[in-house]
């Protein structure tokens, strides 16, 4: 949500910034909106005034026995007049609070200009991409051939976009998520979470999902939410709050399934396992003050980097174009992948810093420590990783001529000294 304050005090920066994403201005509108709430506003006031003395006039005025009649009679009308004041700023709340909540964030100056992936910058490589003797396989021929990886099983289940997975291949899906945790708890000194894969209306708002993303995700008959990301339940759960500013940050990561119902994306990844309706994903949120949201945002890409690191996975870090950074970011880091079997990068891990943004939407704030009004904290999130993705990335980086799929060494413990998959 953003702050009316800012648009007031610059409207055409407030434009410009939507002109980056490609955006209409709305400040005129906005601004003209919030005069007349302001004037309607101001005269409430001054009816309830009015009203109150009036309430104070009468009173004694009957204690004696005079005629009132023609205070009370301005008294109801002072009623309906404020009824007609408390409607109109009613609606217009309503009018400005459903264009704000529709604007995406503000960009960060460092963003480069652009209108899609295509503007996004390469800031660093890492790795060295392997070189095979003969051709390599994507994921899903690999998976396949192991007689692990069953996606007609799944849709007969469950339909499109979905997948059962067997035996080794499941335990290498399950020891991936487990690698992850274990290592942003141990050395990246987050707090492992366990929280509901269903939320409220409020939840999916407050971490803005809400309204812009509804046909993106799944709802049950009841009004809940299927997460799509266990961002939404970790960052909620501070809704509301006044934190001491001691407790900041606060580093919270969660194993999840996650849930997307992929609108838009009909003809895209059709085959194998990168776009799925229900998957897997290791989440990190961070929780801070403005201060430190920037380096926290640094950080928190390094602690996803660093599993791909330790996989021995190639990868490079992309910072987002204008018009490829998402709603609620106002900066984002893509880690993408090298995946010889489809000889490209494709995206494994997203983390974006989101500053205050949904912090007033679900009014998340501290307090600092010399004293004073609370500040809202800024929220950050980011993928570390997403697990079928880094299966995909692993089996692809370790495959064989034989079709066999070496385990790497950081996940042989998870394993049980599994080495090697095979058929």
């Amino acid at each position: 949500m953003h702050d009316i304050r800012a648009l007031r005090a610059d409207p055409a920066a407030f434009d410009a910034d939507l002109a980056r994403r490609g955006l209409a201005p709305v400040a005129d509108k906005l601004l003209v909106w919030d005069e007349e709430r302001r004037q309607a506003q101001t005269a409430l006031q001054e009816k309830q005034a009015r009203r109150k003395a009036l309430a104070r006039e009468i009173g004694p005025l009957k204690g004696r026995g005079e005629d009132t009649s023609a205070l009370e009679a301005e008294a109801v009308g002072l009623r309906a007049e404020m009824e007609a004041f408390e409607e109109k700023i009613a609606f217009l709340d309503g009018e400005s609070s459903g264009v704000l909540a529709s604007l995406p964030n503000r960009l960060d100056a460092d963003v480069p200009e652009g209108p899609d992936e295509s503007a996004n910058v390469v800031q660093h490589e890492w790795g060295t991409r392997p070189a095979f003797s003969f051709a390599p396989r994507q994921h899903f021929e690999l998976g396949e051939a192991l007689g692990q990886m069953d996606f007609g099983t799944a849709a007969k289940l469950s339909g499109a976009r979905f997948v059962v997975l067997k035996g080794a291949l499941a335990r290498l899906s399950r020891a991936l998520g487990q690698f992850m945790l274990d290592l942003h708890v141990q050395e990246h000194d987050y707090t492992e979470t366990l929280v509901p894969v269903l939320v409220n209306d409020a939840a999916m708002y407050g971490t803005d999902k809400l309204p812009k993303f509804a046909d993106q995700s799944f709802r049950t008959e009841d009004g809940r939410w299927l997460v799509p990301t266990a961002e939404v339940p970790l960052t909620a759960s501070v809704s509301g709050d006044i934190l001491a500013a001691g407790s900041l940050p606060l580093r919270m990561t969660a194993l999840t399934q996650c849930f997307r119902s992929e609108a838009g994306s009909a003809g895209r990844d059709v085959r194998g396992m990168l776009r799925q309706h229900q998957f897997e994903k290791v989440e990190m949120v961070s929780v801070t003050t403005p201060e430190e949201s920037s380096a926290e945002h640094e950080r928190m890409t390094r602690c996803a980097e660093t599993v791909l690191e330790k996989l021995k996975i190639p990868y490079r870090r992309v910072l987002l174009c204008a018009g490829d950074t998402g709603f609620g970011a106002v900066k984002t880091f893509d880690l993408e992948a090298w995946l010889p079997g489809q000889d490209a990068w494709r995206e494994i891990s997203s983390c974006s810093n989101t500053r205050d943004f949904q912090a007033r939407r679900m009014n998340a704030r501290f307090r600092p420590q010399g004293g004073g009004s609370p500040v809202f904290v800024h929220t950050l999130n980011g993928s570390g990783l997403a697990v079928g993705r880094t299966l995909i990335a692993v089996m692809e980086n370790y495959q064989q001529e034989d079709g066999s799929v070496v385990v790497p060494e950081v996940l042989r413990p998870y394993m049980g000294g599994i080495e090697r998959i095979t058929a």
